[in-house]
């Protein structure tokens, strides 16, 4: 797998129209599919813009039973969940500064073998690995959210084409 660095100028993004909770899941599904040990995801958006909706898709595509019970892990800091690759799944809005983050051992779970979806990422920036697929989720209305995908590293490139793809195929 190609876990090199950035490549400078070189940006990738990609944008859907979720017009439900089940379209925010699927294309979190849809994500979780193309997903490997060692990837991670940022997650931002305002409160109830459907960060965890997110969560539960890409829970479904990296094969975490359908019925275990996804929730935001605001006081527990991280959940995991076992799947064809275990997913680590962060909150760390409450966390008030770097020291917290890594008293909490948070660290941890970027150096395990995994996912890490982390919400709220836009208040740690600093932490996220380069080969980080940066997701912001922004409400429309009601039902409908804007989901922009980005990335510039070789890795979070070649997620954006194959999840193109994917949408293409349908």
């Amino acid at each position: 797998m190609n876990r090199e660095p950035d490549n400078p100028g070189v940006f990738k993004s990609v944008t859907l129209i979720a017009h439900s909770e089940k379209n925010t899941i699927r294309f979190g599904e849809l994500l979780g599919s193309i997903l490997e040990s060692g990837d991670v995801v940022a997650l931002q958006g305002e409160l109830g813009s459907g960060k965890t909706w997110f969560v539960k898709g890409l829970a479904l595509g990296l094969d975490v039973p359908a019925e275990t019970v996804i929730t935001s892990p605001s006081f527990a800091l991280v959940n995991e969940y076992r799947g064809r690759i275990p997913l680590f799944h962060m909150d760390v809005y409450r966390l008030e500064n770097l020291s917290d983050f890594l008293a909490a051992g948070l660290e941890e779970c970027f150096h395990e073998e995994g996912v890490v979806a982390m919400e709220w990422a836009d208040r740690w920036p600093d932490i996220l690995p380069p080969l980080t697929v940066t997701i912001h989720i922004e409400i429309i209305d009601e039902a409908s959210r804007r989901i922009d995908f980005s990335g510039s590293h070789k890795r979070v490139i070649e997620i954006l084409e194959r999840l193109n793809e994917s949408l293409k195929r349908g």
